[in-house]
Parts: C-alpha cells; structure tokens; sequence
C-alpha cells in the first residue's frame, strides 16, 4: 500500500508571532487554524487523531517519522478524525502492517484535515516550549501563496484557546449505551465532553451500563437513569468557560453520587471543589508524563492530553471552598509539580488528570478503573446498611 505523497504541494505553517516555516501539503489541501501544540508519543498517532480532546488544535507529532503503519477501522477512539491541523517531519510513503486498511495522508484528506509535512518539527518544538503555545494556521496547495501578511492576519483574527468551549462540537447529540461485560453493578451516568472509546470499554468491563450522554444533559437526566455513579470524561476547551458542567456537577455531588473524573473532568472536579484553573504554558501531551501517586508512592507513566490545570495545595489536607469536606492532591506531575490527581475524604469522589485508558500508551494507571469500582461498591454497601 503506498501513498499520495508523491505529488506534493507547498504549504506553510505561520504562527501568530510572525514565524513561518515552509513544507509540503499533506493530507487534505486549504486553510487551518487553531492553537499549535505538540504531542511527545512515540506510537499512537491513530489514537491520537481521533482524540477528541484535540478539537481546536493543530497537532505537532515530535517523533519525526508518522504513517508507516497507515491506519484501521479497530483503533479509532471515536467516530472521527478531530485535529483541527497536522504536522509532521518525515511522513512514511509506504504502509506496511497488516492491519492497515488506507493510508493515513488518505484517512486526514478523507475527513478533511489539512497538514503539512517536511518541517523542522524540533525547530517548532522548542519555539513552543520557549514562548509557548500559540495560534497558528497551516496554508497548503494554493492556500500557500497566500499573501504573507494576509496569512498573518488569518492566524491573529482566529480565537484563543483560553474562554472557548468545545464541548458541544465533540459530544454525542443523544445518550448511548454500553451495557457491562462485567459482572453488573449498575447503571454509569458518563457525560461525554470528548470521551474515548477505550474509556467506554474500561467501565463496561467493570460492571458498569454505560449511559454516555450528552453534554447539555441537566441533574434530572442523570436522576432519571438512577445511576450508581457519575462520570466526567475527557475534552477540549478552557474549565473556566464551562459553568454549566461545574453547576452539573455540583448537584451531583450534593446528591450524594460517587464521581470519577480524568482529564477535563478533573479540573472541572477542582473547580466545583471551589478551586480555579490556569492554562499551562505548552501543556503536557504524549505518552510518557511521569505521574507520581502519593497514596502509593508509585511512580506512573501515563498518557496525557491537556493544556490547563487545577490550581490546588500541593501538600496536606486542605478544605474544599465549596464545602466538600476534607481534599488532598492523589497525584503529582514529576515534570513540573503539577496537580495530576485530587480525592475529596468526605465524599467519595477523585479524578485524575490524565488518561488511565492510555490508548495508546502505557498501561501503569489501568488500576484506577478498580479503584472507581471498589469506591462505588463500597458505597453501595453502606448505603445498603443504611437503608
């Protein structure tokens, strides 16, 4: 199986300082713009295109050669390709697995991503990791000749990342379920803000029916199911910008449900805790992030995918603002001490900012599915008594 990239076309990637770098078109051609991030994984690029927390982002994959083994119909994590832009250094003109059903410079053209190739991905890397994360906008075919100043001014008139919320263009537009393929407990209440389908799959084999439901959904949704437990999953967009999901979620833990949250749902778990959020510099993407959990002391690599973070208390116990009880920080990012985990003593509730069904990626925090079961049957234990 070969690929098209033998006929090659300009394009340029311009970034919102005025930097530009000069390539070839991959994928589909025209214009794109979104904020340039990069994502450290070795492996996984069919994953991580089809990641829905990507919306709004133009990739960069540091690894420098992507594509040799094209891409399938098994390994998508959702129903789409959602990078808003793709950049590669070395794209492979020859598939070679036998599972690959296409090409991926076909798949991205299919779904209409427009790409670029041939770069110097280290150069933009380190510019990133200098000035950090920007707009920028990828130009190709005969979007590439483009006057330069007008390019510029595409990339300065798009949005920012910090106040958007993309929630409701990755979301399900009507509750889908999964029924458990483990012993059952009950019925799982998963608002899909940018779910993954390997996340799905985890919790079905955990003994939960899994109700994945739309982001607008209300508290009385989720009473109608008569859940055992809430779950908040991963996404794109600023935490700040998303006072709907946080009201939700406020409810839902007054009303006594047991909560998970990875991801965008951990920092909207902080700020219904009471605690603000903070966009990082250039945000932590890929799968190798050394995560260190302070219940275990166990050192964790884990998969990641997330430009902001909980603003929380390191060390100790601290009481949440909200008036959740006691909290402390359950895990800790070794790169750069961010808060990569939180667990509420008086509530049982905890989230984690990255993504335990590492798909692809390492398989270290596979565990935290267990402990959401055993939490949520040991509630259902002492409600039992209670009762």
């Amino acid at each position: 199986m070969t690929s098209s990239l033998l006929n090659r076309d300009r394009a340029v990637l311009v970034l919102e300082d005025g930097s530009r770098f000069d390539g070839w078109a991959y994928g589909a051609r025209g214009t794109t713009v979104g904020e340039v991030v990069f994502t450290t994984g070795m492996t996984g690029y069919q994953e991580t295109l089809t990641d829905p927390s990507y919306a709004g982002q133009i990739v960069l994959q540091t690894a420098p050669h992507i594509g040799n083994t094209g891409v399938n119909d098994e390994d998508p994590e959702s129903r789409r390709i959602w990078v808003a832009g793709y950049i590669v250094r070395d794209p492979s003109r020859v598939v070679s697995n036998w599972r690959a059903d296409e090409s991926l410079d076909a798949a991205l053209e299919r779904d209409g991503i427009v790409g670029i190739s041939g770069i110097d991905t280290r150069a933009v890397t380190r510019h990133i990791r200098s000035d950090g994360s920007m707009r920028g906008a990828v130009f190709s075919g005969i979007d590439a000749e483009i006057d330069p100043e007008e390019q510029l001014r595409t990339v300065t008139a798009a949005p920012e990342m910090a106040g958007r919320n993309l929630s409701a263009e990755v979301s399900v537009s009507e509750t889908q379920v999964t029924p458990a393929t483990g012993e059952r407990i009950g019925n799982l209440a998963v608002i899909d803000l940018g779910i993954k389908q390997a996340t799905v799959d985890n919790l079905a084999r955990r003994g939960f029916d899994v109700h994945v439901m739309p982001q607008s959904s209300t508290i009385d949704d989720i009473r109608a199911i008569d859940p055992v437990a809430l779950f908040f999953s991963n996404g794109p967009g600023d935490p700040a910008a998303s006072d709907g999901h946080v009201a939700l979620l406020t409810a839902a833990l007054r009303d006594g449900l047991p909560y998970f949250g990875i991801c965008f749902g951990n920092q909207l778990f902080g700020r219904a805790l009471g605690l603000g959020t903070y966009k990082l510099p250039f945000g932590h993407r890929g799968i190798n992030q050394p995560v260190r959990d302070n219940t275990t002391g166990k050192v964790e690599i884990t998969a990641q995918n997330h430009g902001f973070a909980v603003d929380a208390p390191l060390e100790g116990v601290f009481d949440s603002p909200a008036g959740f009880g006691r909290i402390e920080v359950s895990h800790i990012g070794l790169n750069d001490n961010v808060v990569e985990g939180m667990r509420a003593l008086d509530i049982p509730a905890f989230s984690v900012q990255y993504h335990p069904e590492a798909a692809g990626g390492p398989n270290d925090a596979n565990y935290l599915f267990d402990r959401f079961q055993a939490m949520v049957m040991d509630h259902l234990g002492k409600k039992g008594t209670n009762a």
